[in-house]
């Protein structure tokens, strides 16, 4: 037989486009049409319900970037449509490439009720079923005109990302507007022909079954009379039923589709937008959920749903009721989908808690699984995380992105710094996105890397990240393929319902160690540096206002503010969505985030202070307040008393220039451009600074990513590199006994930075202020500190401890880290000797080594302070910019931990008559207090959280200093973990016993 393959393949598409698809609506008759655009923000409901609308007509221009349009459309059933299907068809100037990146309108019945959403994938509005004819028909469409940032030419500089400078120039036409009859046999004909024809080009061209279906499908399309296709589709379909029929291979993949709209809480849009979002998508999702019994929808994002609950409790109450029938389904157990690098220990822990326990409290749900589908990255404390807060899996996509190493599993263990495993799975769909095409469908099976040991993965279908969710065209086609033969086998099944099949076929998977480094996107740890600082500068004012709160509530009757801490806790882990804290969002994103820090800041401090003025009396007595988990100048951890301070500093002019500092502890010597040169540590005799190098020079890089500008750094940028070492002034600014600081001034490009360098008696650390006035373009700045150690690896903090990365690229994976994520700290070592860099607000780093003419081994590390891309903020970090960094010579991890939690937590001086002992203190420094609080369910018992912060084994005791005579130790949502027995109180003291990393909250019983 000749081949025919070609020809039969083109008719099919041309058929299908020009003559099936017009024919699914082949009657229309144009609806009336009013609108009014509200003014400023959104407006409620029922003023744009009841507001004056004026006449408009298809092919008008309408919504300025970011406004609101409400659209009147009525109409009448014409009486010759009787009997027959009608359905409305909203098209407001759609582009259908991209649902979810434009506008998009939810629709409401002149009584309020939200019935569904129009969208570019998504434009019908159902009239009935057997119409009578003559029925009037009347909507309401809340349109939002969100311009397309990230179009046809993606990653342009573009004004459109803040309402205060996207102008006012209408960005839609008005495309139609009409009742239609909508002929199902034809829309079914669609589906099978879209089925059979991508499953077809997906079958090898040797494959008798590829065969079969190109046969079938042509003999269908001489079937279709193309002048009269709604008059022969039925004949035609009668032609497919067979090859439809024909079951799936015995040794078929399987794939689990969950329903879904992976819905950023912010990104190209500001929160105020996501809040509609949701509700247009879960409006459509609730909609098809009443039609299609198999269908499964799938909504993580526990913020989301309080968003509807409190904007638009009409569609919440369909949520809430699908929900209790078990077709829409919470999933996740988190506050947001957060970036999982840079959130802190208890920030981590928090997503879980106010997660989980906002879907028990609302549904009587509690999830099994972690679900970040689109997060860039997963430090190596989650596992732990994940099981504290009583879950037990994980699933991710966003790993199949990595740009240089294919991950080698899609189902397998992973396990964290402390020994942790949680069941993982990567969907081999490689999309969160899934439409139900055939070649994603094949490709998932193809793609899938366990195949003889497992067959089961998960496919997130229907459109995201600006949301849209599922359509019916997808769920038509997920029925055609639940037993196809040359498919995999789709089934709609909730998150649990997979994982629990796939961990039955699959008990013992491969384990990978360590963190899930995404080898793309890194320039997210340094993007926005004040979102970053923001975040960083809540978390630990929430760690004070709850440690002192409840110290005040315990000592003295303070009122402890539950409600507050609640409210701002949600706020701070919203920000920890993963597009606003990776600062990868537009600059309204961001202008609002900051003033939220702010706001959030002044709120903090006034519960601080109230409960610090509570604790301390009265009196003129200074009073040091110590919130950090270690002793400093003579004062407990997590107590308050008068400081102490030993030694002294002086001061000495350097040979040659510049200054030398020297305090019994370190000598560090600035030579006359305001360089560190030395940095000797006398106990050890040992300098730090690599031979003829300089440390704390900053260094600054052309900065023009191949795409993904606010993402992604490329490795190439390295190539070209400025040292900034012109220098302005050098000069003493403070000098007495309890320190020296030296202020060095620089200017480069159009931009200039000011560093005041302090040795403070007593400290074996040299404190490094950095103010940046910043205005350069498409730049990064860093700074360095060339280090004498030979070291393979250094150390990170990450939540609950830190992890291990190479120094060296022996690899692929390892050279890939050429940008990675620290919280606090980055600790380097050799036997005997080691150097910490701690910081308060930045995130991105990057070590490297390089052997010298002497034979030793200088170790670079550089801290990321600033970048500058144009996209999707042209104006990302303009201005002023404060950083504070310090060098610690002579230091373990340990010390690490100590100095990391000291220069995010400053010491508060405060008068007053009394000192206030610690509620717990800790006997090793090795074991760090992540928080003291009141337990949420306003029981008044104490919580406590420590972990194992050196990466060993500890015995110590935990000492109790309120009236407790037993603890209990608990999960994240403070309940009792199942056998744990209860600890008793003896001498006021509970003992402790703690693997590498581990994590422990106790509750007690006052």
């Amino acid at each position: 037989m000749h081949d025919d393959r070609a020809l039969v393949e083109a008719r099919l598409k041309r058929v299908l486009e020009e003559r099936i698809r017009p024919a699914v609506y082949p009657a229309s008759v144009p609806l009336t049409v009013e609108a009014w655009t509200a003014p400023g923000e959104p407006v409620p409901v029922e003023e744009g319900l009841a507001a004056v609308h004026e006449p408009v007509a298809v092919g008008d221009a309408w919504g300025a970037p970011w406004a609101t349009t409400w659209f009147k459309v009525t109409g009448e059933v014409p009486a010759e449509w009787a009997g027959r299907t009608v359905e409305a068809v909203l098209d407001l100037g759609f582009d259908e490439r991209m649902p979810g990146f434009q506008c998009e309108a939810l629709v409401y019945t002149p009584a309020g009720e939200p019935l569904k959403a129009v969208n570019p994938r998504n434009q019908w509005v159902r009239v009935g079923d057997l119409v009578a004819g003559g029925e009037r028909v009347e909507w309401h469409l809340e349109a939002a005109s969100n311009p397309v940032l990230l179009g046809d030419k993606p990653f342009r500089p573009t004004q459109l990302g803040d309402k205060d400078t996207a102008g006012s120039e209408p960005q839609y036409r008005l495309e139609r507007m009409d009742l239609a009859v909508f002929d199902r046999e034809v829309w079914e004909l669609i589906a099978d022909l879209e089925v059979l024809g991508e499953l077809m080009e997906e079958l090898s061209v040797e494959s008798g079954r590829r065969y079969e279906i190109l046969r079938a499908v042509n003999r269908c399309l001489d079937a279709i009379d193309l002048q009269d296709v709604n008059g022969t589709a039925a004949t035609a379909r009668t032609l497919l039923v067979d090859v439809l029929a024909a079951p799936a291979d015995a040794s078929a993949h399987r794939i689990s589709a969950v329903g879904h709209a992976h819905i950023d809480s912010a990104w190209l849009w500001p929160l105020r937008e996501t809040v509609r979002k949701v509700a247009r998508t879960t409006s459509n999702m609730t909609n098809l959920l009443e039609t299609e019994e198999e269908f499964v929808y799938g909504m993580s994002q526990a913020q989301q749903y309080a968003w509807i609950k409190e904007h638009r409790p009409e569609v919440y109450a369909k949520v809430k009721k699908a929900v209790a029938e078990g077709r829409f389904v919470p999933a996740g157990g988190m506050w947001v989908e957060s970036d999982t690098n840079m959130p802190g220990s208890e920030a981590m822990a928090r997503q879980f808690v106010h997660g989980k326990r906002f879907f028990l409290d609302e549904f009587g749900i509690e999830n099994d699984e972690a679900w970040l589908p689109d997060t860039f990255g997963f430090a190596g404390g989650l596992p732990q995380i994940i099981k504290a807060a009583g879950s037990k899996w994980l699933l991710t996509q966003k790993i199949s992105w990595s740009q240089i190493n294919k991950f080698p599993h899609h189902t397998f263990n992973w396990e964290g710094i402390d020994g942790t495993r949680i069941f993982t799975h990567f969907p081999p769909v490689d999309t969160y996105n899934c439409s139900m095409l055939g070649r994603e469908i094949a490709h998932a099976a193809r793609n899938f890397k366990d195949k003889g040991v497992a067959k089961h993965s998960l496919a997130p279908t229907g459109w995201g990240d600006g949301g849209g969710g599922t359509t019916r065209e997808m769920i038509a086609k997920a029925r055609r393929m639940k037993d196809l033969e040359g498919s995999a086998q789709v089934v709609w099944e909730k998150p649990a319902d997979f994982f629990a099949k796939a961990e039955a076929e699959y008990p013992e998977p491969p384990v990978w160690v360590g963190e899930l480094y995404l080898e793309l996107h890194r320039a997210t740890l340094t993007s926005q540096a004040k979102t970053k600082q923001g975040n960083r500068r809540s978390e630990h004012l929430l760690r004070e206002a709850e440690l002192w709160a409840a110290t005040a509530a315990v000592r003295s009757g303070f009122a402890y503010p539950y409600a507050d801490l609640d409210r701002i806790w949600k706020t701070v882990l919203l920000h920890q969505f993963h597009d606003i804290l990776p600062g990868s969002s537009i600059a309204w994103v961001h202008r609002e985030a900051e003033a939220t820090y702010a706001r959030l800041a002044s709120e903090l401090e006034v519960i601080i202070a109230a409960a610090q003025k509570s604790l301390a009396g009265n009196g003129d007595r200074e009073l040091v307040f110590n919130a950090a988990t270690h002793t400093r100048s003579g004062v407990a951890a997590g107590g308050a008393g008068a400081p102490s301070v030993d030694g002294s500093v002086s001061l000495a002019a350097r040979a040659g220039g510049g200054f030398v500092l020297d305090n019994g502890l370190l000598r560090i010597e600035l030579d006359a451009r305001g360089l560190v040169v030395s940095a000797y540590d006398i106990a050890a005799e040992r300098e730090t600074i690599a031979p003829g190098a300089a440390a704390n020079l900053l260094q600054i890089h052309p900065d023009f990513p191949n795409m993904w500008d606010a993402w992604d750094v490329d490795e190439f940028y390295r190539n070209v590199v400025t040292d900034l070492t012109d220098v302005d002034s050098v000069r003493v600014v403070s000098e007495t006994a309890a320190g020296v600081s030296v202020e060095i001034v620089r200017s480069f490009g159009a931009s200039k930075v000011t560093q005041v360098l302090s040795l403070l008696a007593g400290e074996k650390r040299l404190d490094i202020d950095t103010e940046v006035d910043w205005h350069e373009t498409e730049k990064f700045l860093k700074a360095a500190f060339p280090l004498d150690l030979h070291a393979d690896r250094y150390a990170s903090e990450t939540q609950f401890g830190h992890l291990y990365r190479p120094t060296h690229t022996n690899t692929s994976w390892e050279a890939a880290k050429f940008e990675a994520c620290n919280h606090r700290f980055v600790h380097l070592e050799e036997p005997g000797f080691g150097v910490a860099l701690v910081n308060d607000s930045t995130y991105g780093h990057d070590v490297t080594r390089d052997v010298r003419p002497d034979g030793g081994t200088t170790t670079t590390l550089r801290a990321s302070l600033l970048r500058a891309p144009r996209f999707p903020d042209p104006e990302t970090d303009q201005g002023i910019h404060r950083f504070r960094h310090a060098l610690a010579p002579g230091t373990t991890v340990v010390d690490a931990v100590r100095e990391g939690y000291r220069i995010n937590l400053p010491e508060r001086h405060v008068t007053g008559s009394a000192e206030v002992a610690p509620l717990f203190t800790v006997a090793s420094d090795a074991v760090a207090v992540s928080a003291v609080k009141l337990a949420d369910d306003g029981s008044g018992d104490v919580v406590v959280r420590v972990y194992e912060a050196a990466g060993a084994r500890a015995r110590t005791a935990l000492r109790v200093g309120l009236d407790a005579t037993s603890a209990v130790a608990t999960d994240l949502l403070e309940r009792p973990l199942a056998g744990a027995p209860t600890q008793t109180v003896t001498d006021g003291e509970v003992s402790l016993s703690l693997r590498p990393f581990e994590l422990v909250t106790l509750r007690f019983t006052r």
